[in-house]
Parts: C-alpha cells; structure tokens; sequence
C-alpha cells in the first residue's frame, strides 16, 4: 500500500508517495519550479488566488505518479500539510469569494491588538493562549467590516487546507488544529471560541463542521479522481497546519522535543502538556497533532524572521557565487567562539513577534577594521542566528517547554557544524537530525488516519538518525558570548 501527502507552502505545492511496509519515500515532486505569485495590492497585503494552489497540486500529483510509476489502486489515503494562518471564503456553491488572505498577510493586526485590549489581555490568553492578533479571524473580521458584500455570501470559511481538502472530496470541514491556529479555540471550555466570535460579531454557522486530525475526513470524487489520475474513493485521512506537521514528520509528539526549521525564516516548535502562555505573546501556542480532551499536546512555536536569509545576505555581499556556503562554513570554522568580539543581531526581515513585533533592523556591534575580516563576519552572522534562537528557547521554557531532544532536517543552516554545535553547546540539548520533510509526514499521517499504522511508534520505526550533535563541555565560552549579545540587544528592546 502507498500514501500520498500534499504540503501546500506560499512558494509551491510538493506531493510525496510513501511506502507503508518500509515508510520510505519513492518519488517527491514540487510544482511550480518558481515561487508562485503573490499578490500584493498595498503594503502589508498578500494575498493568493486558491485556485492556483489546487492546479499547482494537480500538475505536482501528475508529475510524482508518473515518477513512480504506481498503480492508482495501490494508494489508499491522502494526508495534507498547509501554510497556516490563511483565510479562503466560499459561498454555498463552493466558489472562492476573493483571493485568500495568507500568512504573511499583515492587514489585520490592528484588528486584533484592539480586540486583545478589548477583551482583556488576561482573559485573552486565559482563554485562547494567544492574542488574537493577525490570524485568521482577525481577517475574517477585517473583510467583513471592509468588504460587507463578500462576508454576507460567505457560506463557509476555511484554512488553506480545508480549502484543499474541499476540492478532494466536496466536504467542507475543518479541524481543532486548525481553528487554534486562526485563534478561534478556547483551551478553558475546549469549545469554539465564543468569546472571540461575540466580539467580532462573527456568524458561528460560518464555521465548518469539526472532525479529527486523523480520521476518514472524506473520500475523492469521481471527477477529481479522473484529474489526478487517482482512483475513485481513495480517502483523505489526515490535515495539520506546516508547523505542527513538520513536527510530526521529525516524530516530535512528546514533552521535552522540539522540532527546528532554519531555512529563509527559522522556526522552533515545542511540543508542551501544560496550558501555559507567555504573558506577552512572544511565541504562539497551538493544538498539537496529537492534541485531545483527554491528553494535552500543545505546540509552542518561536519564529524567527531573519535566520537563513542573514546567511543567504552575507553571501550575496561578500561573495555571491564564488562563495559557496559550504565554504562559508569551513573559513568560520577557523575563528573562535565569539567571533573576535563580532555581534550581530540578525532582525533585518521585519518586525520580531519574539521582539514583541519591535523592528531593530539587523546590525553589526564591534567591528574593527584591524582585527575583523570575511570570516569573522561569517561566523558571527552564523552565531547570531543560534543567539536569537536561544533567546527564544529561554521564553519558551516559561510557557512549559522542557528541552530535552532538537530534531531537525538535514538541510539549510542545520548544514553548518558551528551552527549545530553552538545551538547544541548553548541549550544543552542534544540535536538530531533526519532527512524528510513535511509531505512526507502529510503521507504518514494519511497512513495512521487510514489505519494502516496502530500508532505513532509503528509509522516511525524507520525514521533514521542521520547526525547526531552533542553537546561539548566548553559551555562558558558559548555563553560569555551569548550575554554579550543579549546585552546589546536588550539596549533596543528598552
């Protein structure tokens, strides 16, 4: 039997086809080979048309069926990984209303602050672990006070992946996981989120019917079949947000894990028992996959915005194609911890949610013309990264994450040695890294929905360690380094 997931992403849509029997991978495919538009109408706007996401995820379905080479009848359930935050409006006959407001869509955080002061600050997070701020039903409140006629022929709104799940099988649903995503989940009464519905005065039948993460979430039609090249009946059996299913491809299910991504933005995702939130909304707390009335799973997510593409920038001024990160990363290996006294602050891709949403801007502290050159500069970007990373580390701690194992993909940043190590050295956590990615997890996650798995353990038994990094005793060094940092950017953060 095989499994086919879909990570539906802002820049392109993968599908991956699993095995069962061995969990590995026999063919991934992404469509298209460049990033799909995004549409930008004002500043802080950005938007995209569904539409594109479910021809793109056709072209992808073709292409990794062809690739193959496996019989249609030997698929038996598709899972689906989505950009989160977004919103899709449809009306009765299931037709897109407008443009999908995405993640990165920024028009509705005034929206959300207000309603986070209205509310009440504590009774906000009591309630939601998060303020409102510019998720999904802040745009569905944004639209419905700027584009009245479009919210009053709103039969449903969806995530990005009930969209998508929508087009499959003709079923509008959505999940837990996805409604603590748009902060439309109440963790005291583990019900919808009447609070913030009264106050946006947001119609409650506009909201799917809730099913499970993984269950028989529906079955593809007969002419979707004939699209994809699928068969009639294959199941959708699994949805989760990027973030909690990255998660969940690296088998992070548990307290004490936590899952890291480091590629254009950084991401640390923890997986938490406790009900906890920071006080001021520095990291976000979400349903985990693994969430349910009877056992708490929560994710605590830390962003980073500006973590690979500090590293891409540097290349870019001090070498661009001559400089390979590769090499990138042996001339840093040649400086010492601390970079000579170099600190950077890596905050250059907009305002920090870790920051409090303060734009710093990125910065260079003791340059010396003398001392300095391209491989301290290197290595102290590299070290800044890690510095921001920790820094969010220690605010998730307050939130009940405990720091047991970092696991990670084997790609991006993870790439580089002092990278890895300073992270590892500085948190003492140990890291582990693997090579899947989140389609690949989708797949897994169809399979577990459709019962081929018993459990999570039986669906990972395959995954396999392909670097380990340890922790090093010469800890002091790492963190006379990091206070510094910290120091100087607690002078911005005044």
């Amino acid at each position: 039997m095989y499994f086919l997931g879909y990570d539906i992403g802002s820049s392109s849509v993968k599908a991956s086809l699993i095995e069962g029997d061995t969990g590995k991978c026999i063919a991934s495919e992404f469509y298209p080979s460049n990033e799909m538009e995004i549409i930008a109408l004002q500043t802080g706007w950005a938007e995209q048309n569904p539409e594109i996401w479910w021809e793109n995820l056709k072209l992808a379905t073709l292409k990794v069926l062809k690739k193959s080479q496996v019989s249609a009848n030997d698929i038996k359930a598709i899972g689906i990984a989505y950009q989160m935050h977004g919103l899709v409006l449809v009306d009765k006959n299931h037709k897109v209303l407008r443009p999908s407001l995405i993640w990165c869509d920024s028009r509705a955080v005034e929206t959300g602050d207000r309603a986070f002061k209205e509310i009440g600050e504590i009774k906000s997070l009591n309630h939601l672990l998060n303020s409102p701020g510019n998720f999904t039903a802040s745009k569905l409140k944004w639209v419905k006070e700027n584009e009245p006629e479009i919210y009053s022929k709103t039969y449903k709104f969806m995530l990005p992946g009930d969209y998508i799940a929508m087009k499959l099988t003709g079923e509008i649903r959505t999940t837990v996981l996805g409604l603590s995503e748009g902060v439309l989940w109440d963790y005291k009464s583990n019900s919808i989120a009447e609070i913030l519905l009264d106050y946006y005065n947001l119609d409650k039948d506009k909201i799917p019917d809730i099913i499970p993460a993984f269950a028989n979430q529906g079955q593809l039609t007969a002419q979707v079949a004939s699209e994809l090249g699928l068969k009639q009946g294959t199941m959708v059996s699994y949805r989760s947000g990027d973030q909690p299913n990255n998660a969940f491809s690296l088998n992070v299910l548990e307290p004490g894990e936590l899952a890291a991504t480091a590629g254009t933005s950084g991401v640390l995702y923890g997986v938490s028992d406790e009900i906890k939130y920071d006080p001021l909304s520095r990291v976000n707390t979400f349903a985990h996959v693994n969430h349910s009335d009877e056992q708490t799973r929560l994710g605590v997510l830390l962003c980073i915005n500006g973590t690979g593409i500090a590293n891409s920038w540097i290349r870019k001024m001090l070498g661009n194609k001559e400089l390979s990160y590769d090499l990138m990363n042996q001339l840093a290996s040649k400086i010492p911890v601390g970079s000579n006294g170099l600190s950077f602050l890596p905050f250059g891709n907009g305002a920090e949610r870790v920051l409090q949403n303060k734009e710093i801007n990125a910065q260079i502290h003791g340059l010396n013309f003398n001392i300095h050159d391209k491989a301290n500069i290197i290595r102290a970007v590299q070290e800044g990264v890690v510095f921001s990373f920790y820094y969010g580390m220690k605010i998730m701690k307050t939130t009940g994450v405990q720091m047991k194992s970092i696991k990670a993909g084997n790609t991006n940043m993870f790439l580089s040695s002092i990278f890895t190590q300073t992270l590892a050295n500085l948190s003492d956590t140990t890291i582990e890294l693997y090579n899947t990615d989140g389609a690949e997890g989708a797949a897994k996650g169809a399979a577990i929905g459709y019962g081929f798995y018993k459990d999570f353990s039986e669906a990972f038994r395959n995954l396999k360690v392909v670097k380990t990094i340890n922790p090093e005793n010469k800890k002091q060094e790492y963190i006379d380094a990091y206070d510094k940092w910290e120091s100087i950017l607690n002078n911005y953060l005044r």
